[in-house]
């Protein structure tokens, strides 16, 4: 989208800058959107209230998360103080922080489908890591398990639970999404 944006650019730049007769321009039968017009498209995709879970399915297979070669050491400093100040053990600190630093992956790409619906995010401590993102009040609440693709995290599986705003806690999604 970027580089069709900078090309509409350079188009509608070189046109401004020489001057010339539009009419007769090459892109005359060519729709160019305005920036704004993008924008608008891009949330076309949650325009039902939906997220399309499966643009988010990696296609990678869940590993059981005994099974990880993690980045950081059970041993070490980072996972002690997150399993102190969690209260949790060793195990699931190294996971959390792990899942944690690879959670942009998932992030980005739920807000790709998002755009404007989006108010805000975060990421849950404890015994279970949730990635919650918040949205507007026409999204639908829902929830996904997301399996990471890139090397630091792949196979790991993050939950995405859906919230959208007026909901008051994470017991309303799951309620919600039994009925």
């Amino acid at each position: 989208m970027t580089k069709r944006l900078m090309s509409t650019m350079i188009i509608v730049s070189l046109g401004a800058l020489s001057g010339c007769d539009n009419s007769a321009s090459p892109v005359d039968d060519q729709v160019i959107a305005t920036p704004s017009e993008q924008a608008v498209s891009a949330s076309d995709d949650t325009a039902s209230g939906t997220i399309d879970w499966s643009r988010l399915a990696t296609g990678v297979l869940a590993i059981d998360r005994a099974d990880f070669d993690y980045p950081f050491d059970i041993d070490g400093q980072n996972v002690k103080d997150y399993a102190d100040y969690f209260d949790v053990d060793t195990a699931t600190a190294q996971h959390n922080l792990t899942v944690g630093m690879a959670s942009n992956e998932a992030l980005s790409k739920a807000l790709d489908q998002l755009s404007n619906s989006y108010t805000s995010h975060e990421l849950t401590d404890g015994d279970n890591v949730e990635l919650i993102i918040h949205t507007t009040p026409e999204i639908e609440a829902s929830r996904f398990d997301y399996v990471f693709e890139s090397d630091y995290a792949k196979g790991l599986v993050l939950p995405i639970v859906i919230v959208p705003d007026g909901k008051k806690s994470e017991g309303d999604v799951h309620s919600e999404m039994v009925e």
